[in-house]
Parts: structure tokens; C-alpha cells; sequence
């Protein structure tokens, strides 16, 4: 028996080892996954985002036609954002699009029959509510990314994390002055 004890203390060990590394392993997989499913969905609503802009831009040509250059800002937003590969990419190019977006909507008011369309309105409508789901969707990928970051940095997860390539990930974040409310000028002059 002394003969494979020596063995049976290596196999010991090397079990020791497995059901420690195992379970993070597959923890930190199973983290990273999450992130990816939830900037998956960002992009999704992006996308719906994206294709529904087309239809309102061409819906406001009709009634707007001189308003070229807000339009012309929403399709460069809208081709910076569909072109943006990382979340700061995205970030960035998403609030430029809102901002173009705004100020069609300051432009709106100028056209009372375009606000009272109804496919504008549909239009606004779904944009609105794909607004929403891509601030639950941001607020959900943020929560994967901070769970799997913590994961990444406690121990053991760090030490895993550095020999399996596990890096932090980078969360979705406003741009810079997006805490700023933005000037909207309807034109008017105080007297």
C-alpha cells in the first residue's frame, strides 16, 4: 500500500485542484455568456431603433422638406451607430442619435398636420417604446458586466480569470455631458 500512497496524494491533489477550478471555470463562462446575451439584446433594440428611423425621416421629408440638415444629422447619427463595434462605440453614437432626434422634434412642432399624422405619430410612438426597451436592455447588460467583472477580480475568479483570458468587460455608458439636459429653442423671442 506504501507503494501507492504517493499516488493516491497526487490524485488526492489534483482532485483538490479540479473541484476548486471547475466551478469557477464554468461560473466565469456562464458569466461571460450573460454578458454577451444582454449586449446582444442592446444591439437588438439598436437595430429596431435603426430601422425605424428611415420611416420617420422619410415621413417628416414629406411635410418638411427644408429641414435638410436635421435630417442629414439623423442619417449620419443613424450610420455612426449602425457602424459602432464596441459599447462605447455605441454609447457614443447612440446619444448622437438621440440628440439628431431631438431636434427633429423640435422641428415637429413647427408642423402642426405632421403632428397630428398618424403614421407619424405611430411612428413616435414605437420609437418611444424601443427608447425604453433599450434603457432596460443598457441597465441589464451593465448588471451582467458587473457581475461577471466582480467575478473576474475576486479570488479565486482573479486567478482563473488570468489564466483562462477572462478580461473585464466594458460597460455601456452615456457619453460625456450626457448628464446635461440639452437647449431646446423654439424660436421665440422674450418682449
Amino acid at each position: 500500500m506504501k507503494k501507492y500512497g504517493w499516488l493516491i496524494g497526487i490524485l488526492a491533489v489534483i482532485a483538490i485542484i479540479a473541484i476548486t477550478i471547475i466551478p469557477s471555470y464554468n461560473g466565469l463562462v456562464n458569466k461571460d455568456e450573460d454578458v454577451d446575451q444582454a449586449y446582444a439584446q442592446i444591439e437588438n433594440q439598436l437595430q429596431r431603433r435603426l430601422d425605424l428611423i428611415p420611416n420617420l425621416v422619410n415621413t417628416v421629408k414629406g411635410y418638411a422638406s427644408q429641414e435638410k440638415e436635421v435630417i442629414q444629422s439623423i442619417s449620419d447619427a443613424r450610420a455612426n451607430l449602425a457602424g459602432a463595434k464596441t459599447p462605447g462605440d455605441q454609447a457614443t453614437a447612440n446619444d448622437q442619435l438621440t440628440t439628431a432626434l431631438n431636434r427633429l422634434l423640435v422641428v415637429v412642432e413647427n408642423y402642426p398636420d405632421l403632428k397630428s399624422n398618424q403614421t407619424f405619430q405611430q411612428l413616435m410612438d414605437e420609437l418611444a417604446g424601443t427608447e425604453n426597451r433599450i434603457a432596460v436592455a443598457r441597465k441589464d447588460y451593465n448588471d451582467a458586466v458587473s457581475t461577471y467583472n466582480r467575478s473576474v477580480k475576486r479570488f479565486p475568479g482573479s486567478i482563473i480569470a488570468g489564466v483562462f483570458n477572462f478580461d473585464e468587460k466594458e460597460y455601456f455608458k452615456a457619453s460625456e455631458g450626457a448628464d446635461q439636459a440639452p437647449t431646446v429653442d423654439f424660436g421665440e423671442n422674450d418682449e
